[in-house]
């Protein structure tokens, strides 16, 4: 006769020891990709990189945009602010989209929203620019005065003019600058609406 000194359970404890950390790597993995698909559908303003260290006054700025090369000499602090106030701005453009999709629903022309769009955009501008600096508004609004007469920029009449509809009228107004945006490590991602 011989006798099983092996528990009952014993084939059971050695698949649960295997398969513990089978469900645990799965588990991490189901994590991870969790994470890669979230940054990858991350939307609004996205903080791409730290923000760079200023730089001397006296370097060149390879840009011809005066804001972006005023932000690259910014101390860190104000830098640090100008990157929440263009933060805002994203979040004020979102709420464009939204506006731009009830008009849609119901049932206003491309004009209207255009218009609209338009205007709700130099309430952005004039909303973000109370948080700034009476230096950086300056440069701001001087840059704007020479390049459409207006402070604040471009009327929906002068959009107009220049892209030739008011689809595009909504899509210019809806624009971030990319050079502004990069200058302050961020990327503006619009979201679903």
């Amino acid at each position: 006769m011989r006798i099983d000194l092996t528990p009952r359970h014993a084939p059971r404890r050695t698949l649960r020891r295997a398969l513990v950390p089978l469900a645990a790597s799965l588990a991490l993995l189901g994590t991870g990709a969790a994470s890669v698909a979230s940054a990858a559908e991350a939307c609004g303003s996205v903080i791409t990189a730290p923000l760079e260290r200023p730089v001397s006054a006296d370097d060149p700025c390879p840009s011809t945009d005066p804001v972006v090369c005023r932000i690259r000499v910014m101390p860190m602090d104000e830098k640090v602010e100008a990157q929440r106030t263009r933060m805002r701005y994203h979040g004020l453009l979102e709420d464009m989209r939204s506006t731009e999709a009830r008009m849609r629903e119901a049932g206003a022309s491309d004009e209207e929203i255009a218009r609209e769009m338009v205007d709700m955009r130099n309430q952005a501008k004039a909303i973000t620019r109370a948080g700034m600096t009476e230096e950086e508004v300056r440069v701001l609004e001087a840059r704007n005065q020479e390049k459409y007469g207006n402070p604040l920029g471009p009327t929906a009449d002068q959009l107009h003019a220049k892209y030739g509809s008011w689809p595009k009228v909504i899509d210019a107004s809806m624009r971030t600058s990319y050079a502004v945006d990069r200058e302050l490590s961020l990327e503006y991602r619009p979201c679903p609406v």
